[in-house]
């Protein structure tokens, strides 16, 4: 918690930290067996892996395909809305982030620990950040999630959707 100078109230600071143990704990992850073992300081690469345990087993011994979804599911809107507001210094909020879909293609059974890696590149946030207030767009981000040999098990393509503000917004600063 950070407590202001200012108007004496509270704040909570996001933290790559911060982000990281909260996702830990996020049910849909707890009960798969989910961790995030790397979440970088930016908000731009995130590493997050998955054990072959009994409850997130199908019934042929493999990762449960659900499993390999929800493993995904939430890290590159998470990465986009903290790498492009500034949700460290309480700053105005110019960007909204939203999944739009999502398709996972199965290439092949996920045996042991599975591993996603999350990277958003300079290129894709200067080309974000260069849109015009009041406009839109969609970007298609993909991930594999790979055994460890190293074979892709599956590819996951993420539809982000990314609107600029006409006026930030500034986060609600009064308890």
């Amino acid at each position: 918690m950070l407590r202001s100078v200012f108007s004496g109230t509270w704040h909570w600071q996001w933290t790559a930290r911060r982000l990281q143990t909260l996702m830990n704990w996020y049910p849909p992850f707890v009960g798969a067996g989910v961790k995030v073992v790397t979440l970088a300081n930016d908000f731009r690469y995130a590493k997050v892996q998955m054990p072959l345990t009994w409850y997130n087993r199908n019934i042929v011994g493999v990762h449960f395909g659900g499993s390999l979804y929800a493993m995904c599911d939430p890290v590159y809107m998470l990465l986009l809305m903290h790498a492009l507001n500034d949700t460290n210094r309480h700053g105005p909020h110019e960007f909204v982030v939203w999944d739009q879909a999502a398709s996972i293609q199965y290439l092949q059974p996920g045996r042991g620990t599975v591993t996603a890696e999350f990277i958003l590149n300079d290129a894709l946030l200067q080309r974000i950040q260069t849109m015009e207030p009041g406009t839109k767009q969609t970007l298609d981000l993909g991930v594999d999630v790979r055994d460890e040999a190293g074979n892709v098990v599956a590819r996951l393509v993420k539809t982000e959707y990314i609107r600029r503000l006409r006026m930030p917004l500034r986060p609600n600063t009064q308890s």
